[in-house]
């Protein structure tokens, strides 16, 4: 999970909504499993889409304003080790002036082809730090922070929304939680 991200999403709804990220089992049980078990009427049609990177959004918004809230909240961010880079980055041969010389064992130990020259960090040859549509390395992941290239995209996705009077499953929030059935 992108803490941040959440943090400032949460700060910026603290006012009408709240977000709760558990444990899934804890609040399979706290919605009720089955009809018999449930707090509140049709609310255990929820627990079955407790799963993965999930959790609950509870809110005073009109549903239209939730669905566009979600909709619209993208955020990019830098990729994490074993993520599909999203364009091939190659270094060209030369000085590498944004880094100070402290960094030049450390770009080193990621695998940049790099020593110091008159107190600056210079590539002594090209370097692919990533191919696109391959899954990042730790050291690729690393780099790209290193030299600011975002190639995330946090994004939150509605699965179900479920009111005293009813319930209804987002086809799009489903595809991305990876279910493959949209009964309840």
């Amino acid at each position: 999970m992108r803490n941040q991200k959440l943090k400032d999403l949460r700060e910026q709804l603290k006012s009408s909504s709240r977000i709760f990220l558990a444990g899934k089992k804890v609040m399979q049980i706290a919605l009720g499993r089955s009809p018999a078990d449930e707090a509140k009427t049709g609310l255990h049609k929820l627990s079955k889409f407790l799963q993965g990177d999930s959790g609950l959004f509870f809110t005073n918004l009109p549903r239209d304003e939730v669905e566009r809230l979600f909709r619209e909240f993208e955020e990019h961010d830098f990729a994490r080790t074993g993520s599909t880079a999203t364009e091939t980055v190659e270094l060209k041969e030369g000085p590498l002036e944004q880094f100070t010389h402290e960094m030049e064992p450390f770009l080193r130990k990621q695998g940049l082809p790099v020593r110091l020259n008159r107190g600056v960090v210079e590539l002594v040859a090209d370097h692919v730090v990533c191919e696109e549509g391959k899954p990042l390395s730790p050291e690729a992941a690393q780099t790209l922070r290193l030299l600011g290239i975002q190639m995330a995209t946090f994004r939150l996705y509605l699965v179900c929304r479920w009111s005293c009077d009813d319930f209804e499953v987002y086809k799009e929030g489903l595809a991305h939680l990876g279910a493959d059935d949209d009964s309840c």
